[in-house]
């Protein structure tokens, strides 16, 4: 009988990179809330702003084209899938996870957004 195999920890490699210490310009700026730091805290704030604005929008016109569709189109008023009426089913089964999946996209480029913010500041 042999032994089982003996456990690696496995780390990533950056772990044991130097760090390069940020800016220190550019933190006095944030720090003292200057014209380049309120600048810089304006530049994110829009950034963040006009994600959630252009995903709004996107979400909103697809959401929000539904009762148009079924309105303007009968024949998906009357469709029937496996004996529920198609808009039931897709206002009562499809919206939720869409919404789901808007918030997750949200939230993943948000924090890219706030990636792209710290290394401009850790760059400069």
């Amino acid at each position: 009988m042999s032994d089982p195999p003996r456990r690696v920890p496995v780390t990533s490699p950056r772990m044991s990179a130097a760090r390069r210490p940020p800016g220190r310009q550019t933190l006095r700026a944030l720090d003292e809330q200057d014209v380049v730091g309120e600048l810089l805290i304006r530049s994110l704030m829009r950034a963040q702003l006009l994600l959630g604005l252009r995903l709004a929008a996107v979400f909103g016109f697809l959401l929000g084209g539904l009762p148009l569709l079924f309105a303007l189109v009968p024949a998906t008023r009357n469709a029937q899938v496996l004996g529920v009426a198609l808009p039931w089913l897709v206002l009562g089964g499809l919206v939720y996870p869409t919404l789901v999946a808007g918030g997750w996209l949200y939230v993943r480029l948000a924090e890219r957004n706030e990636r792209d913010f710290v290394e401009l500041v850790e760059r400069s």
